[in-house]
Order: C-alpha cells, then sequence, then structure tokens
C-alpha cells in the first residue's frame, strides 16, 4: 500500500466545500472552472424552484379536472377517492444528480453543500485516482456529504444508458469535447429534466478544424467574428440531434461563453410531434469571404393544413453565388441551433437569484455581469456584427458603438450587445442597411482609395439606398451602460485557462498554461518546485500549516482510512 504524508496535500476551499488535493496533479482540478461551477450552482437553484412551481401547477391543474370530473359523473364516491389519492401518489421528490466526470468531486460537494432541497448527487469516473480522491473528499466534507454524495468507478456511459430518466440533472464536464457522451446523457435525463454540458474545445468548435468538428458535432463552423456564439450554437444542435434519435428535444435555458469553454443548460422533453418542430430550429449559415456578411437558411418549414401542421425542407437558397455586396463567393457552415439559445425569464431568475445571495459565490462579480450582459441580448437574433470587423473591411475609422447604435435604431431596427464580444452588435437590420450606415459614416469620413477590386472599393462604389441618422438615441446604451455596471471584466489573475490533464508530466510546452515560474520549478527539481511553493503558500495563506490543530487531525485520519 502507498504511503501517504500530510505534506503532500494541500486544502482547496471554495464555497462550502473543501478539498484535498495532491500536489503532484494526480487528478484534476482547474481553479478557472469556479465560474463554471458557481453558474452551475445558479441554475440548479433557479431549476429546484422553477421545478416546484410546475409541479404544484400540475397538481391544480389535476385537482381541478377530479372535481369535473365528479361533479358530472354518476358515482362521485369513485371520483373522489382518484382525487385524495393522486396528489398523494405525485408527491415531488427531491431531484437526483448525476456528475458524470466528477475527478476531485468539488462540483458533486458543492452541488449537495450549498443548494437547499437537492436529492443524491452521483459522482462518477472511470480513473481510480479521481474516485478514491473523490471518497476522500467526500468523507473530508463531513456528515452532510455523506449522507448525500455517492462516488463509483465506472464509465459514465454505461451508468446513463443503464439508467434511463433516471436523473433529473446531468452535469457533463469532460476534459475536451463531451460528444461521445451526449447520446447517453439524453436518455438519462428525466422528462423535464435539466442536462448541463461543457466543451472546453473551443479552437475545434470555432473552425481551427472543420473537418473534426463535423466528424464530432455534425455540423461545420466557420470563422468569424461571430465564432464563439457559432460554437454554442453548433453544442446546441448537436445535443438536440443526438435527443431526436428518442423522440425527445431540447429548451434551452441559458447557453453561455466563459472565458476557454462553452457552457449550455437545456432542458429535455420527450414528445414525437414536438420533435418534428427541429429543422425550423435549425439554419445554415453562409458567410461572405470578401466582406463577411452572413446570411441564415433555415433547414425545414412549416405550413398550416386544414387543423394540423405540414411540414418542409426550407426554400431557397437565400443568397446568390456571388455576394450582392461585394461580389465574393460565400462559405457554407452549419447546421447550428438558429433558435432562442436563452429563456430570457429563466436568466432574470437566475440573476436575481445570484443577486440576493451574493456572498455564497466566490465568482459573484464574473457571473453576474456575465447574466446582466445576457439578460440584454436579443434572444431571436443568431450570430453578431463586429464593428470594427465592419471598420476593417472599408478600411475607415470606426463610428462609436453608441453611434452606429443609434443610427440602427432610427432606422427602426433593433439591436443590443453581445455577451460573447465587448465589440458584438446584435441586430434585426438586414446587411443592405448595415453597409448603407457605413456608406453614410465614410462619406463623412473619407477613407484612401484601394484596389477596385477590393470588397470595400465595391461596397462603397454604390450609393446608399437609405440615409443614416447617427442622432444619439436613448436607447443605444444598454440600461447596464446607464448605470455603469460592469458586463466584461478582466481576468483575475495571470495563466487563467484550462490546466493540464491529470497524470500528465509537466513539460516546457506547458508555459502558456502554468507560466514560466511554475514550469521551471518543475524542471528543475522538487527542491526548487517546493521553494517555489512554499512563497506560493506564504502569499496565499498555507491552509494546512495554520490549521487548527484539530483540522490537521481530522485531514490526517481522512488521509489514513483512505489509503
Amino acid at each position: 500500500m502507498e504511503t501517504t504524508d500530510l505534506n503532500d496535500y494541500t486544502v482547496i476551499k471554495e464555497g462550502e466545500a473543501e478539498v484535498l488535493m495532491h500536489k503532484k496533479n494526480k487528478v484534476f482540478f482547474n481553479k478557472a472552472q469556479v465560474n463554471n461551477r458557481d453558474m452551475s450552482i445558479a441554475v440548479l437553484r433557479a431549476f429546484i424552484s422553477k421545478r416546484k412551481q410546475e409541479h404544484d401547477a400540475m397538481l391544480s391543474k389535476r385537482a381541478r379536472s377530479s372535481e369535473e370530473h365528479e361533479a358530472s359523473s354518476k358515482d362521485g364516491s369513485k371520483e373522489a377517492a382518484k382525487t385524495t389519492y393522486e396528489p398523494a401518489r405525485r408527491e415531488l421528490k427531491p431531484p437526483r444528480v448525476l456528475e458524470a466526470l466528477s475527478a476531485s468531486g468539488l462540483r458533486a460537494l458543492r452541488y449537495a453543500r450549498e443548494v437547499e432541497g437537492i436529492g443524491q448527487v452521483v459522482a462518477l469516473d472511470n480513473d481510480p485516482a479521481s474516485v478514491e480522491a473523490c471518497q476522500r473528499n467526500i468523507k473530508f466534507n463531513g456528515l452532510m456529504s455523506t449522507s448525500k454524495v455517492e462516488s463509483h468507478l465506472t464509465d459514465a456511459r454505461v451508468h446513463m444508458l443503464t439508467n434511463p430518466k433516471e436523473f433529473d440533472v446531468v452535469d457533463l464536464d469532460p476534459y475536451g469535447a463531451p460528444s461521445i457522451f451526449l447520446d447517453s446523457a439524453v436518455q438519462s435525463v428525466a422528462d423535464g429534466g435539466l442536462l448541463m454540458c461543457t466543451a472546453t474545445d473551443m479552437a475545434v468548435l470555432c473552425g481551427a478544424n472543420g473537418e473534426v468538428c463535423y466528424s464530432k458535432y455534425g455540423s461545420y463552423p466557420l470563422k468569424g467574428k461571430y465564432c464563439h456564439e457559432m460554437a454554442l450554437r453548433i453544442l446546441l444542435a448537436s445535443i438536440e440531434s443526438h435527443a431526436n434519435r428518442y423522440k425527445r428535444y431540447i429548451v434551452p435555458v441559458l447557453s453561455v461563453q466563459i472565458d476557454f469553454y462553452a457552457r449550455v443548460f437545456v432542458r429535455i422533453y420527450t414528445s414525437a410531434s414536438a420533435m418534428k418542430n427541429t429543422p425550423l430550429k435549425l439554419s445554415y449559415v453562409y458567410q461572405c469571404i470578401g466582406c463577411d456578411s452572413f446570411h441564415l437558411q433555415s433547414v425545414g418549414r412549416s405550413l398550416p393544413k386544414h387543423n394540423s401542421v405540414r411540414y418542409q425542407a426550407g426554400l431557397g437558397p437565400v443568397v446568390p453565388q456571388d455576394c450582392t455586396h461585394c461580389g465574393k463567393k460565400y462559405n457554407m457552415g452549419g447546421p447550428i441551433w438558429s433558435a432562442p439559445m436563452h429563456d430570457q425569464e429563466w436568466v432574470t431568475s437566475i440573476l436575481n437569484g445570484v443577486k440576493s445571495m451574493k456572498d455564497r459565490y466566490p465568482a459573484y462579480d464574473k457571473i453576474c455581469s456575465m447574466l446582466t450582459t445576457i439578460s440584454e441580448e436579443l434572444p431571436d437574433v443568431p450570430l453578431f456584427l463586429s464593428l470594427h470587423n465592419l471598420a476593417a473591411t472599408l478600411k475607415c475609422t470606426s463610428p462609436s458603438a453608441a453611434m452606429f447604435r443609434s443610427a440602427v435604431i432610427n432606422a427602426k431596427y433593433r439591436v443590443s450587445g453581445s455577451h460573447v464580444n465587448p465589440l458584438g452588435i446584435k441586430t434585426d437590420a438586414p446587411m443592405e442597411i448595415i453597409w448603407d450606415i457605413m456608406r453614410c459614416w465614410v462619406k463623412n469620413h473619407p477613407v484612401k482609395a484601394q484596389s477596385p477590386d477590393h470588397p470595400g472599393s465595391v461596397i462603397l462604389s454604390k450609393e446608399p439606398s437609405h440615409q443614416a441618422d447617427f442622432s444619439r438615441h436613448v436607447g443605444s446604451l444598454s440600461k447596464a451602460q446607464v448605470k455603469k455596471v460592469a458586463r466584461f471584466l478582466p481576468n483575475p489573475e495571470k495563466h487563467w485557462g484550462p490546466k493540464v490533464r491529470a497524470g500528465r508530466q509537466i513539460t516546457s510546452k506547458h508555459v502558456s498554461l502554468i507560466g514560466h515560474e511554475a514550469v521551471n520549478g518543475h524542471l528543475n527539481g522538487h527542491k526548487e518546485a517546493a521553494g517555489a511553493e512554499e512563497e506560493e503558500e506564504e502569499e496565499k495563506e498555507d491552509v494546512v500549516e495554520d490549521e487548527p490543530e484539530m483540522k490537521r487531525q481530522k485531514i490526517t485520519e481522512v488521509i489514513a482510512s483512505s489509503s
């Protein structure tokens, strides 16, 4: 049996949970994912509240229905018995949560300790070291954790497949792509349950390897300023595709691109008829290779037929062979999810919940700023424009965001920002209007002459059919901007991002992930590493050394019992 040394472990506290982490990177832990875990807890609290509201509404509806039946029935006694029996039989149980890839178990422990009304939390991993660490951490967190959290060594896919519709919440947070888990995950979520899914392979989703993205998610990405939102929509389309195979469909409640990953929260329902609407929620994207104008082509459409609906393929093409603005060709990507990717009622509820429990979120500032921005996004406008990109195409100076947004609003169109990009502008104005606004801007801010076949030259050679009005509109600033609420926060420290996979040897190629100092410490031997760790611990306050003797004794007992 391997000997354990107390000095090999560091106590990490996040929220109300504490975990023992081995200093040799044996089990994966990423401090940057505190934003992810906080956002998940906020959504989980909103889900439990919403679930209870829906259950109460269903019971009252059934009670009214039973009363109506009782009144119209000759045999009232049987109906009355049924009315009293139904609510008792339909008692709402606390939601069961599955964390499919638990690693240290920190997320599962935070769910159990911080989310009121939560039921059993099942933490899975197929790595023995991770399961051992998770079980050790469950003991370390005391009676509440041992009664609510259970850890198992198993393949998450097998467990989800053998427990169909068993869990009210399934949390997928893999190291990399979630694609191999989606098929089993959509089957294990109960009807009306919540699937929370993270994708950290953003390079693939954003177009660095389009063919790899297509093989994993069934969509082709495009390189554009909106690529991070497109990544979210590709992930949603992929989850919907997997759900459809089992006569199920998704309803997104929140989709966020944070730091270096995409995170989506969707509810899953079963309905063979509602599933037929899926093609109406998906679109292909045509993006001009010259001026970056983009257009969406719906995959399907619906037509009324007597008292029902008839479904047909989408009408197309929505674009000619050559771009009408600059004359260049189009790239085609998708299909992507083009229906709303947030439920604004949920977003408002989650944001209010976060503000009311400010002290219980370690990453309060970050998630509050993000939810504020999302609450002001246009929900029915897929993708966005980049103001700097428009100016770069025309080789002109850029108008201020407030001026451009004012011109769009004065042209009788809607406009908002995007949580994905501080310079992103969502609008339902067609590209013709957008380029007319920019043409009017250039008339007052002349540019140097470019070659005639340059996309900007072709666009500016046409006279604007719409005269832009740049006078400041009251709606050009969002409510958050007016109140000076921070919407985009800087990273809290250097090298904030994905860390090295657990068990992998630290080498010089990991500089961008953990910094020169950390890498040099690992490469130059244990003495320097220990020295660097000591300095770091002094700055942060060495949790183990400064703990009272009773807590130190507890750590020793937990480590000893798990060895």
